[in-house]
């Protein structure tokens, strides 16, 4: 990152604290996923029977589920493979779905009929239905649930980006660019994508919390992660059983997890087309 990036980005941040405060919590998560297992009190996995069902205390934060397994530590840890599954597919779905967006933008013909149709064929079904269906044919492993959560965001990026090169495929600045010799892939990859990218940051960002919510949906019925694998829908899961016995912790520790990092994906994708745009710097 340049400085002047990085003077535009503190500029961003300071005029808009709930962007700031969203960059905060994304970056305290990652940081998190990628230290979790080395910080945590206990071991996520190993049980404790005599310790089971403990409400939250100075020795257990969060409390412990009804193996006795400590709660907060099983949060921190599930982080990881929650990011991780999520940061996947989102990157395959969004470097994929760009190019072939792009192509399709700048080109049109047969190609571009052909891509609309696919797209159009998976619009078509109800999206996480879909990815139940993909999961469930090719097995609950978790590069499955990638490649699932991937092709079903696939459309998001391919129609945005190709409305978005189809409006700038005729401007000047890529005339001037054919004129002066660049290929159509060259044009595309160097010129175009580079002006649209900013403008699919949103839509990144907002893919990110769906797509964690859709692993831990799959896990919540079933079809994700296996366990004892610490998650955080196989935690909302095993936890729904013991709500009517007042058990709350094993319920809402891992939905307010949930909850607050969809939320600050949410929240960070204006902030990041700001940061990213270059018509911001001003």
């Amino acid at each position: 990152m340049t400085s002047a990036t990085l003077r535009h980005t503190v500029w961003i941040l300071r005029g808009n604290p709930v962007t700031a405060v969203a960059a905060a919590g994304a970056f305290i998560l990652c940081v998190l996923a990628v230290i979790g297992p080395w910080i945590v009190p206990f071991d996520p996995i190993a049980s404790d029977v005599a310790n089971a069902l403990k409400p939250p205390s100075a020795t257990y934060w969060a409390g412990t589920d009804q193996l006795g397994r400590d709660v907060f530590s099983r949060l921190i840890v599930a982080a990881r493979l929650d990011l991780a599954i999520a940061a996947s597919a989102v990157s395959l779905s969004f470097v994929l779905g760009a190019v072939v967006g792009a192509l399709c933008g700048y080109t049109g013909g047969r190609l571009d009929r052909y891509v609309g149709r696919f797209v159009d064929v998976l619009m078509a079904f109800p999206l996480f239905v879909l990815a139940m269906a993909m999961v469930a044919a090719l097995g609950n492993r978790v590069e499955n649930i990638v490649i699932a959560t991937a092709i079903i965001n696939l459309p998001f990026y391919i129609r945005f980006a190709r409305a978005e090169v189809n409006v700038r495929r005729n401007a000047g600045w890529v005339e001037a660019a054919r004129a002066c010799g660049d290929s159509h892939v060259s044009v595309v990859l160097r010129f175009l994508l580079p002006n649209v990218l900013p403008a699919m940051a949103v839509q990144v960002s907002l893919n990110l919390g769906w797509a964690i919510l859709n692993a831990a949906g799959l896990s919540f019925i079933g079809l994700g992660v296996s366990a004892p694998t610490p998650e955080w829908g196989i935690m909302v899961a095993e936890g729904a059983r013991f709500i009517s016995t007042g058990k709350w912790w094993l319920v809402a520790f891992p939905g307010l997890a949930l909850m607050l990092t969809v939320l600050c994906f949410n929240l960070l994708g204006d902030g990041l087309r700001d940061i990213l745009d270059p018509r911001m710097r001003t």
